[in-house]
């Protein structure tokens, strides 16, 4: 099988980069990483070089190109069916894939006000309308997931579930948002896991700044 190749953007900032990042690692499966800062106000020139939306992540695999976190997810999940990025069981599956599509396409307010900053100092700030909306809904998402399967993620072992709501538990962390301990139970699951620290250590390792995610 040719090598994997996965273009992503600055560990600090790069919510949608980190999604199949850690999928993909916590579940085994080989690629070579190839970062690509933003150290642009609009992203980087060099991303329309590897990536036909000119965003990353995208996936590299011979010539083929897969953009977009689920599609890249869901790719590795068909070449890799052993590597179980999905839950065993076909409801839970159903159920993963349905809040991993409402993660890719909502939750805008929570988004748009609380970048992913894993380097940020953990502190409140003023949150415009819709954002607890948002934080509410995700929480009673991962309780009653958890409840169901018992922990300690959404559907028992690390999924790609968890890995689509990898980037929201920093921002949960990091902007204080959260009171509840069984949402806190979890987001301490995920910030234990091996793949979240190798990329917290990857990201405080980072120098660039980018101003506009620094909320």
């Amino acid at each position: 099988m040719e090598e994997l190749t996965l273009y992503i953007g600055n560990k600090n900032y790069s919510s949608w980069s980190f999604r199949p990042w850690i999928a993909l690692t916590a579940a085994g499966v080989p690629f070579r990483e190839h970062l690509i800062p933003f150290d642009f106000p609009a992203g980087n020139p060099l991303f329309r070089d590897i990536s036909p939306t000119g965003r990353v992540p995208v996936l590299h695999h011979g010539p083929l190109r897969i953009w977009e976190s689920l599609a890249i997810i869901e790719y590795a999940a068909e070449l890799f069916p052993d590597r179980a990025l999905w839950p065993a069981r076909r409801d839970d599956r159903a159920v993963a894939r349905s809040i991993s599509a409402e993660m890719l396409s909502g939750f805008r307010a929570l988004r748009g006000a609380c970048p992913m900053n894993i380097r940020r100092e953990k502190r409140r700030i003023s949150l415009p309308d819709g954002v607890m909306v948002d934080v509410e809904r995700i929480s009673a998402i991962w309780k009653e997931c958890c409840e169901k399967s018992g922990g300690p993620y959404l559907f028992g072992p690390f999924s790609a579930a968890d890995a689509m709501f990898a980037p929201v538990v920093n921002r949960f962390d990091v902007y204080d948002l959260v009171r509840d301990a069984e949402v806190l139970a979890y987001m301490e699951a995920v910030k234990s896991h091996p793949a979240w620290i190798r990329w917290c250590e990857g990201a405080l390792e980072e120098t660039w700044i980018v101003p506009e995610d620094e909320a």
